[in-house]
């Protein structure tokens, strides 16, 4: 069912599996209980996949168990590796379909680090070669992982989606601070993202603003208690046309500067285009706020229940890990926040797109894409 695909100049090493015309196939909105790597290869078609989140294991050494209210089934996996038939079927399937620069790679990291993590970084590469597969395009991969693989991962992730294609490695506190002989407390994640090309789904993402940073700037209020800040109306430079003239007793060219109402930040399809009728439209809204010396220039008031807040940054601090006793645990391991999935989900898709979690955990990422209506 899958054949070589040589035309794929951009991607040498995918395969295909055609999508039939018709109704969306049967493999979407369904979980598959099984290696991902077969599941991957006879369910998932090329180029049918919007966005992957994995969050695989890590070569941690560690043995997980399920904490209480597991179920009936307790989740536990082993995290500890060694080199099987798997591993050698695994390796000929990249040696096979995988660029030269990723069998050297596994070599040289086998070599220097034992076969343990070998079969580790053989299994992971051949999944990645997949999932590269069923990508889109315009479509992005976000790997979770911790300090313990993430170097090695990055390197097989620059191999098989392009360095040029990493576009950031974001970093989420995870627990709360641990003490750690001769070294620094290890509290974080990474998660790797990158992309299958230059043109990616990409939708700003933004967060709350700190209390802090609304007690710094937003330090004004309307008689009804509104916040805001004051932007400036001017910008340097004089200009000859309305933007230059006079305007309620004001010349901004005596100042040197001219008018620039920054409307970037004002969601009104009624501002008129001209800039002396937008300011008395502005004023007359109330949107302007005026000095209290007769000498000072009016600045356009900048509302916070208007502004979409900060934009999310590579550092994540908004977002806690799960408490023991928050209403979302399963008692699965490793099981990560809703609103982190939400993020990645929400930065990365559109309303419609197919969302694909291969290493599916406690199945945080499929609630996710259902609350945010992705397929």
């Amino acid at each position: 069912r899958i054949a070589r695909n040589s035309g794929q100049a951009s991607f040498p090493h995918a395969f295909r599996v055609p999508l039939e015309d018709g109704p969306m196939p049967e493999f979407i909105r369904r979980l598959h209980c099984g290696d991902s790597l077969q599941v991957l290869r006879e369910h998932v078609p090329s180029e049918s996949v919007a966005l992957v989140y994995l969050d695989p294991p890590f070569n941690s050494g560690r043995l997980y168990s399920a904490r209480p209210g597991a179920g009936t089934q307790p989740a536990a996996f082993s995290d500890t590796w060694t080199w099987t038939r798997e591993s050698e079927a695994d390796l000929a399937f990249v040696r096979e379909s995988g660029p030269p620069a990723l069998d050297a790679f596994l070599k040289f990291a086998a070599r220097n680090n034992g076969t343990g993590t070998g079969a580790y970084l053989v299994m992971m590469s051949a999944r990645l070669l997949e999932l590269g597969r069923v990508l889109r395009t315009e479509g992005s991969v976000y790997l979770h992982c911790d300090p313990s693989a993430s170097h090695h991962l990055r390197e097989i992730m620059d191999t098989v989606f392009g360095s040029g294609n990493f576009r950031s490695e974001i970093i989420w506190k995870r627990t709360s601070s641990h003490s750690r002989a001769r070294r620094f407390g290890p509290v974080h994640d990474s998660i790797l993202f990158y992309t299958k090309s230059g043109n990616y789904t990409w939708i700003p993402v933004h967060t709350r603003y700190s209390e802090d940073y609304v007690s710094r700037f937003y330090r004004h209020s309307d008689p009804d208690g509104r916040l805001f800040q004051s932007d400036n109306m001017t910008a340097s430079g004089i200009r000859t046309g309305e933007s230059g003239k006079p305007w309620r007793g004001i010349d901004p060219a005596a100042r040197g500067r001219h008018w620039a109402i920054p409307r970037n930040h004002l969601d009104d399809p009624e501002i008129p285009t001209g800039t002396l009728e937008a300011l008395d439209y502005l004023d007359s809204a109330g949107r302007i706020s005026w000095p209290k010396d007769d000498g000072g220039v009016p600045r356009l008031k900048r509302y916070l229940d208007e502004m979409p807040g900060s934009e999310a940054q590579d550092v994540v601090l908004d977002i806690p890990p799960l408490s023991a006793k928050s209403a979302e645990k399963l008692g699965y391991p490793t099981q990560k926040p809703l609103a982190l999935l939400e993020r990645i989900i929400g930065a990365s898709s559109n309303p419609g797109d197919l969302v694909l979690d291969p290493f599916c955990g406690s199945g945080t990422a499929a609630v996710a894409a259902e609350k945010l209506g992705r397929q």
